[in-house]
């Protein structure tokens, strides 16, 4: 179930609620108990537990990082010399 924000009018108090999506808004504020509540915007944080997708899919499973320098030596075209295709002088 989400977490919902509240912060009351009356009294400028900031609550949490674990609400259904389809119950209907909290209207009374638990510290003044006036009906001026009004849901807040907020980040949502939710942290992946377990061996999920994460473990599976994104783990580094023991490699080391590699050199950036030794990284593109390998990757990088072998060289090739340049052939001059001027006619010669004869």
């Amino acid at each position: 179930m989400p977490i919902y924000e509240y912060q009351c009018e009356a009294c400028d108090q900031r609550s949490e609620f674990m609400q259904k999506v389809s119950d209907p808004p909290a209207s009374e504020c638990p510290h003044c108990h006036a009906a001026q509540l009004k849901r807040l915007i907020s980040a949502a944080g939710f942290k992946l537990k377990g061996s999920g997708w994460y473990e599976t899919d994104f783990k580094n499973k023991g490699k080391k990082p590699t050199d950036n320098k030794t990284q593109s030596k390998k990757d990088a075209p072998a060289k090739t010399e340049k052939k001059d295709n001027k006619p010669k002088d004869t």
